[in-house]
């Protein structure tokens, strides 16, 4: 159940919504949009085959609406003050990011850009109605997970037990203490199939790798030298940019020779609260 709102702008302000809460002049109504979005499937007909094949799916933006209502004290504050108020934070085409905190202890962030701020300005009870359209329909939680571990020569893996609702990337930085021209990235998902990524590159002490597979942020950097470059080619094109699912996922860096220390880094996400 949802406890707080906060609504953050790109200029440090934020405004804070608690929920039935009126000392403030504002009372946050109802909120829409929270619920998984609606997902696109893409298919296709085959002649003297029943149906259609289905090819790929991706799920659309999110539309979150608030509706406010205004309740001034009309001694320090009126109707007009407590929505100019609104204003700062909700122009339309601003840039806003609205965190939600839950009372099982969940909080996570979205990001967006007010789409419209509506409301009747002679309506005996004022309220108004705000939308906002987040092109990343994930509701992100706030700090990456870190695993620490090292390189493996044979099978042993190490466990994530991935909480979030919606897939994951992953952030790989390799701290390379000694030569190495080649690791792979093995991941065996919840169901047991089995990805990889494969790295190939000569590499020496005191590099460091990172691999990161997130959506719309993949890239492969080298430091040498206090030097950042990239190693995209490095990475095989028949690699899979591993995402964690919800439930056990199963990770192993694999490379030849003496251990080396790595750090594995994911944010969960959700698709709905």
């Amino acid at each position: 159940m949802l406890s707080l709102v906060e609504i953050r702008t790109s200029r440090g302000t934020m405004l804070s919504l608690p929920i039935d809460d009126i000392s403030d002049g504002i009372v946050l109504e109802s909120i829409e949009g929270l619920d998984p979005v609606k997902a696109t499937l893409v298919s296709s007909s085959l002649a003297q085959m029943d149906g259609t094949q289905y090819h790929s799916s991706r799920r659309e933006s999110r539309n979150i609406k608030f509706t406010i209502s205004l309740e001034p004290d009309y001694i320090l504050n009126s109707v007009s003050d407590v929505r100019n108020r609104l204003y700062s934070y909700f122009i339309p085409k601003a840039f806003v990011g609205i965190r939600f905190y839950t009372s099982e202890g969940l909080v996570v962030d979205i990001f967006g850009r007010v789409e419209s701020f509506e409301t009747l300005l002679f309506a005996k009870e004022p309220k108004v109605d705000i939308s906002v359209m987040c092109f990343d329909p994930d509701f992100v939680e706030l700090d990456p997970i870190q695993i620490l571990g090292d390189t493996v020569s044979d099978n042993t893996e190490t466990l994530i037990e991935y909480s979030g609702t919606v897939e994951t990337g992953i952030r790989l930085v390799l701290n390379v203490d000694r030569t190495l021209t080649e690791f792979t990235v093995y991941q065996r998902a919840p169901d047991d199939s089995i990805r990889s990524l494969d790295f190939s590159a000569a590499l020496v002490a005191g590099d460091v790798v990172e691999i990161n597979t997130v959506v719309g942020n993949k890239r492969a950097t080298l430091t040498r030298s206090n030097v950042l470059t990239s190693v995209l080619y490095g990475v095989s094109p028949q690699s899979n940019w591993i995402q964690l699912e919800q439930g056990d996922n199963n990770l192993r860096v694999y490379a030849v020779g003496a251990p080396i220390p790595h750090e594995l880094y994911y944010t969960p996400r959700h698709g709905g609260l």
